[in-house]
């Protein structure tokens, strides 16, 4: 992700001049504001905004940044010293990075900080290499993470009103920063740290609420947790309503938005929020995340280091991010991403430098018109790929930033090996429905009417809902839900037989034929909980109940399936031969090995003939596929998963159709673009 930042930059007065300004009207900027307060000295160690000046300073001295996002929650750990030192070798020299909080507080009160979730081992690398940091604790960071960063446990009190001052929410996000920030608070700038510039809350205008007690809140915890020198900024779209909802005395105020955007306009919407400053778009964009079902977003190379140019002449700091929204606009217009964009104007941002990949549940969703499920890559078409390779649009960027500036001096560090290991054959295990005492070892809650994932706390993952038909239905029977209550994917089952899908926004009717008595299953699947807009607070599994023509059906058994535990325990290669039917239609386990010959490389696992399901090796949850919908044809398995001298273990839950000979083909490149229904041109 680059951020940019334009003005004519111009140097700033010395720190004596300062001092005539001491009525603040802002404390932050996402890609360089600060607050301005006074200076005790010239060798104090300080990030500040000259409101006067429209410049921003650093141990009072001008100061410009180019600066990228890296989730390092998308990241495996062993990977962040490669990716951040790549950052740094492409001439940037700040790095944006978001904490989501459910990523860290899985349960009330239970925090995981180790290992890939060790944030502050993140932070302190950054520092060893030199890099700033733009910190992004949300509580509420959108990211198109699952919930927004939000902790589905949130969820457990439905009657709760997230990102409010509804009580019980500012109970638990104070809790949550009580836990966070004071880890945070060494690693200031001002404190001898790295970290210049904090975000509170993001795109807060875009959610329905409007609730300044709300960001009052947020400000005066921030404060009390980092203290009063800490630059901190909102960011929200450049609508009226947006800035008018999302702004608040005391935080500067920035903005994002795309090249198609009328930028005097942008610009001129938050000088009536922001007087004085600079003028800031934290989020420019150069490429997009992709939804399930539609077609790979990408952007050209040339096309992106020419905007970055533009915007470096004008004397920008810039942090990179993606969007692609050519899409949407005819040649003419995107053909100059500065088109709109006067001498002197404000900061853009570039959104992403990496993206990475959303491994086990942790994708979220967009609603648009629709439920839009992100997909497992996060690959963006960022400047470094998903895999964490140089692209061409980095080269093309590091041209671009040595025009006015020296790169580090020394090599890039090049792209980490691939292997194609080929084809690995694997054999059905059993069928869902046949090892639930495994998947639910306590076993099911009985219920008259289904009962949400939130309300058996279950936040991720699947659950099986079983019941029994009261009459026989000898004649095609419509099985069907009200509106907007299959939360996401329901794969129906009638005596074992799978009988088809029901989804969300999409098909919620099935026909069935069976007599009194007959089984029905229902395996419900979580796609990512909404993680932007007015509807955070997405619940999932049957929120309605099922009827049979129209009469509804009751006396419930549903299962919460702990997959995932299973998996890492060593099931069900560990466990006793299963004999399973031959079919191949369902929701069904199937198991494979295979060895790697002498080396343990990145690799991409295709699923020719496949249809959608999950992916784990070794134990580690690779993420969703979803051969059917597309566009994302391949699962990137990071080397670290795999072993080297020993079997590696494969377990596939296929949901709907597996190939009648179950195989998988491993690749040393992915396949992102190929999309049932749409003529896209594959990219392998």
């Amino acid at each position: 992700m680059m951020v940019v930042a334009t003005s004519n930059f111009v140097p700033c007065p010395g720190p004596a001049e300062h001092l005539a300004r001491k009525g603040l009207q802002a404390l932050a900027l996402l890609l360089a504001a600060g607050l301005l307060h006074t200076q005790a000295s010239p060798s104090a160690r300080s990030f500040q905004l000259d409101y006067e000046h429209n410049c921003f300073r650093k141990d009072g001295a001008p100061f410009r940044y180019i600066s990228g996002s890296i989730h390092y929650a998308r990241v495996p750990r062993p990977a962040w010293r490669d990716r951040l030192l790549k950052m740094y070798m492409s001439g940037l020299s700040t790095v944006q990075v978001y904490v989501p909080w459910n990523y860290h507080e899985t349960l009330p009160g239970v925090y995981d900080f180790t290992g890939n979730r060790d944030v502050e081992a993140f932070l302190d690398l950054t520092a060893e290499l030199g890099l700033l940091v733009i910190l992004r604790p949300g509580p509420y960071i959108c990211a198109e993470w699952e919930m927004g960063g939000l902790p589905a446990w949130l969820l457990w009190k439905p009657d709760m009103t997230l990102r409010t001052s509804d009580p019980a929410y500012l109970a638990a996000v104070d809790s949550w920063l009580h836990i966070l920030l004071p880890k945070i608070r060494p690693r200031l700038y001002q404190q001898g740290g790295n970290i210049i510039s904090v975000q509170v809350e993001n795109e807060y205008g875009s959610y329905y609420a409007c609730d300044y007690g709300y960001l009052r809140h947020l400000l005066g915890s921030f404060r009390a947790l980092l203290g009063s020198e800490v630059l901190l900024f909102t960011t929200d779209s450049a609508g009226a309503r947006e800035l008018r909802c999302g702004t608040l005395q005391g935080l500067y105020a920035t903005i994002d938005f795309g090249p198609g955007s009328n930028v005097t306009e942008a610009f001129g919407a938050l000088r009536h929020v922001e007087p004085k400053g600079p003028l800031v778009n934290s989020e420019y964009y150069t490429g997009w995340l992709d939804y399930w079902g539609e077609a790979h977003a990408s952007t050209s190379a040339a096309w992106v280091a020419r905007g970055l140019e533009d915007m470096l002449q004008l004397g920008a700091s810039v942090n990179m991010q993606v969007v692609s929204w050519q899409r949407a606009l005819p040649p003419e217009v995107w053909a100059s991403p500065l088109a709109f964009i006067p001498q002197g104007s404000g900061q853009q941002g570039l959104y992403m430098f990496h993206g990475g990949t959303n491994f086990a549940y942790w994708s979220g969703a967009d609603y648009k018109d629709q439920y839009k499920p992100v997909t497992t890559s996060y690959d963006y078409d960022a400047p470094l790929s998903e895999a964490g390779d140089p692209t061409e649009k980095l080269f093309a960027i590091r041209t671009v930033i040595s025009k006015f500036q020296p790169l580090p001096v020394g090599p890039m560090p090049p792209a980490t090996p691939k292997h194609a290991y080929g084809w690995v054959a694997l054999r059905k295990y059993a069928d869902l429905l046949d090892v639930l005492d495994v998947l639910c070892p306590s076993g099911p809650i009985q219920s008259q009417f289904p009962l949400t994932f939130e309300a058996l706390k279950q936040a991720y993952g699947f659950m099986v809902y079983h019941t029994q038909l009261p009459w026989d239905v000898p004649d095609p029977a419509t099985l069907g839900a009200p509106p907007h209550s299959i939360c996401d994917r329901g794969y129906v089952m009638l005596q074992k037989e799978y009988q088809g899908t029901l989804e969300r926004d999409r098909q919620t009717t099935l026909h069935v034929t069976g007599r009194a008595g007959d089984t029905l299953d229902i395996l419900l699947e979580n796609m990512g909980r909404i993680s932007f807009g007015a509807n955070t607070s997405d619940f999932k599994g049957l929120l309605g109940n099922l009827s049979l023509n129209s009469r509804p059906l009751s006396n419930w058994l549903i299962y919460p399936l702990a997959i995932d535990t299973a998996v890492q325990r060593g099931w069900p290669q560990a466990a006793l031969p299963k004999s399973s039917s031959g079919g191949r239609v369902g929701p069904a386990f199937y198991t494979g090995t295979f060895e790697t010959p002498g080396i343990a490389w990145d690799t991409f696992v295709k699923f020719p003939g496949w249809s959608k399901g999950l992916l784990w090796i070794n134990g580690f949850n690779l993420g969703r596929y979803w051969t059917r919908r597309g566009p994302q044809q391949t699962l990137f398995v990071p080397g670290l998963v795999l072993h080297d001298g020993r079997p590696n273990n494969i377990t596939v839950l296929e949901l709907e159709e597996a190939p009648p000979t179950p195989l998988l083909l491993f690749l040393d490149q992915p396949l992102y673009n190929r999309t049932l229904g749409c003529s896209t041109t594959a990219t392998e």
